[in-house]
């Protein structure tokens, strides 16, 4: 049997052929672009892609013809847009768990021993035997329970955190001590002492966490976004935090990036902002969920990790 060609599309493309030395061992030919232009020479060349959302997007909005495309990011955004719906889209999951705990739980750590704070008066030279907190008792709530939330709600319990999720369905997950559906959003959000939006951008989470959302929040919460900037009203959420309707924030993720330097964000009180580093794209375990699908692919399995792409996950 013919194995498919494999385009592998994306800025550090080499580093993934070099995960894929087995595959190509094996017969498979690889191809590595890291734009999309270089690969439209002959639009039916490869009916299998391994790569970057926004450039296979450029690529198949050049008419380029695929059967099934494996992204090498958990969110998938620019792909959704497509009017074609003719090939398998699957993503990214079980392998953020780890780095987007590593950084939420750094910053609840940071706001409960007001780190800014200790910093700031060490830079004034200024003594501050002020107490820190602690997360131990305090709830956390997790909007999104799948392969993310539920690594998060793991660790935040080893903490000794109550934690909250909140899904579609609001069905019970393992991991949470509740799980609140959408529709009781304000009453979840009332609870957490700390909100994690791990939610993608999809048409039923945009603009989810709005000025309503926020004025549910406790004034002693703190929200982190390691999820998609679209979830949440930016200009709602500066103006929450300067009217001290809530304690901080901890951003990685914004609805344009790089974040535009005039955006409120920047300079409001008690926020954050990081150039979405929480979650590291790692090759090796990337190529690793491409080779299992590869084969899958060519046995005519099922594929891992499927995106439905009317609802966007």
């Amino acid at each position: 049997m013919m194995r498919p060609r494999v385009l592998v599309l994306a800025p550090d493309a080499d580093r993934y052929l070099a995960e894929l030395g087995a595959l190509a061992s094996s017969g498979t030919e690889l191809v590595a672009a890291p734009a999309a232009q270089g690969a439209l020479d002959d639009p039916r060349a490869f009916p299998v892609v391994l790569g970057q959302p926004d450039i296979v997007a450029e690529y198949l909005a050049g008419g380029a013809e695929v059967r099934w495309i494996q992204s090498t990011w958990a969110g998938v955004r620019p792909l959704l847009s497509q009017a074609r719906r003719d090939f398998v889209l699957t993503g990214v999951k079980d392998v953020f768990g780890a780095p987007i705990t590593d950084y939420v739980m750094a910053y609840v750590l940071a706001f409960e021993i007001k780190l800014r704070e200790r910093l700031g008066r060490q830079a004034r030279r200024s003594w501050w035997p002020e107490d820190s907190g602690s997360p131990t008792g305090k709830t956390m709530g997790i909007l999104g329970t799948g392969s993310i939330g539920r690594h998060l709600a793991k660790v935040a319990a080893a903490f000794g955190m109550r934690v909250t999720g909140l899904s579609r369905s609001g069905r019970r997950v393992d991991g949470f001590d509740a799980v609140f559906p959408v529709r009781r959003l304000a009453e979840f959000l009332s609870e957490a002492d700390y909100v994690v939006c791990t939610l993608p951008d999809t048409p039923a989470t945009r603009g989810l966490l709005d000025k309503d959302a926020f004025a549910a929040l406790k004034k002693s919460a703190y929200l982190v976004n390691v999820g998609r900037g679209p979830v949440l009203d930016e200009f709602a959420l500066a103006d929450a935090l300067e009217r001290g309707d809530m304690a901080g924030a901890a951003l990685d993720v914004f609805v344009e990036e790089p974040l535009p330097r005039d955006n409120p964000l920047w300079h409001a009180r008690n926020c954050i902002v990081t150039a979405h580093v929480a979650a590291r794209s790692l090759p090796a375990d990337i190529a690793a969920i491409f080779r299992e699908n590869y084969e899958r692919f060519l046995s005519g399995e099922s594929l891992k990790f499927r995106i439905d792409i009317e609802r966007g996950y």
